[in-house]
């Protein structure tokens, strides 16, 4: 296997609606700003791919527009993926293993502010027997709470813990949509949203974009003194019918992160996205930081959830940390589907 690492990460700040940028608009900085940390540009990248989604942008074929972005003239090697960019960084990192290039750039976006995106979601269900009943997003995470709560797993207290740590923690984070102090016993105060959710249990909707470079060996090195390697990475999927699964568990997630080595070594950060506030509680299970204290300190999908780059940015943020020296170890997650469908694991480390 190649040493891959992510080298450069670069995210837009997020924001509940961005009204005066089309997505190459909001996206060309990210790019720019991504490779200009490394001294880069796109004659420098062997490969580049992306996520996004045409339901997001209500046009087809939408992602070949913002490769305006990037510049694919003269022609690029291009890819992409109608899902989060942690999934188009697995393609891009499986790509380098072919040994056919050295670098990559990765890239994701999405204006989630100009329709229902909890009844857009939707569409990633069943289509034939539970699609047709529009259950939206939300409405299925406090079916999965409700399941945890009823199973003795959690409680509606620890899900304010939650909340309340996650947005604090984004107060020192300069690109998050939600950040305050409060006591997690005000939030319980609060009339419920779809019960046992409270607004503050779930994830805002947010415009924004992410990208980052990966390098291979000598190539990552020659740009950056402590590149973040990527040491393992992993990715599971559960059925999509909901009553063929526990949904108190992930069973994807403990999967993956037992193929990807979670606990191999010990975790120094963590950043896993959960747009619940139950979700975080499932995952930290899943993944052996039941105990851990430092999850996610950017504040995480509870103080931006630009969809579809979301999970990107998990691994950004601790990349971000392995390179500043912050963190010699870390773990990141990203998922995708309703109640934790599809989840991939990333493990990074600092220079051994």
């Amino acid at each position: 296997m190649r040493d891959v690492a992510v080298i450069s990460f670069a995210q837009a700040k997020n924001q509940r609606r961005v009204a005066d940028l089309n997505e190459v608009e909001m996206l060309m900085p990210v790019t720019g700003q991504v490779l200009d940390q490394v001294g880069m540009t796109i004659d420098d990248i062997g490969f580049t791919c992306s996520g996004s989604s045409d339901y997001l942008a209500g046009v087809g074929f939408s992602f070949v527009s913002t490769l305006d972005g990037v510049g694919p003239w003269p022609p690029i090697q291009e890819s992409h993926v109608e899902m989060d960019g942690a999934f188009a960084l697995y393609e891009a990192w499986v790509k380098i293993q072919l040994g056919e290039i050295d670098t990559a750039l990765v890239y994701c976006y999405s204006k989630s502010s100009p329709g229902d995106l909890p009844m857009v979601l939707t569409r990633q269900l069943d289509p034939y027997t539970v699609a047709p009943l529009w259950p939206d997003t939300v409405s299925l995470a406090a079916l999965q709470a409700r399941a945890l709560i009823d199973a003795g797993r959690t409680t509606e207290p620890e899900m304010a813990e939650v909340a309340a740590r996650s947005r604090r923690s984004a107060l020192d984070n300069p690109n998050a949509q939600l950040a305050w102090d409060r006591p997690a016993g005000d939030l319980l105060t609060e009339d419920y949203h779809v019960a046992p959710l409270r607004k503050h249990d779930c994830a805002p909707i947010t415009d924004g974009a992410a990208a980052v470079v990966l390098a291979a060996g000598d190539a990552a090195r020659r740009r950056v003194e402590r590149p973040a390697w990527i040491r393992g990475i992993d990715h599971r999927i559960e059925p999509m019918a909901l009553g063929l699964r526990d949904l108190t568990v992930s069973a994807s997630t403990r999967l993956a992160g037992e193929k990807a080595g979670v606990a191999d070594g010990p975790v120094d950060v963590a950043e896993l996205h959960a747009p619940f506030t139950h979700q975080e509680l499932i995952l930290r299970e899943a993944l052996g930081l039941v105990d851990h204290q430092n999850v996610n300190p950017s504040g995480g999908a509870l103080s931006a959830n630009p969809m579809l780059a979301a999970g990107l940015i998990r691994i950004g943020e601790v990349a971000t940390r392995i390179s500043s020296g912050e963190a010699d170890r870390g773990v990141a997650h990203a998922t995708s589907g309703p109640c934790l469908q599809q989840n991939l694991v990333c493990v990074l480390e600092g220079e051994s």
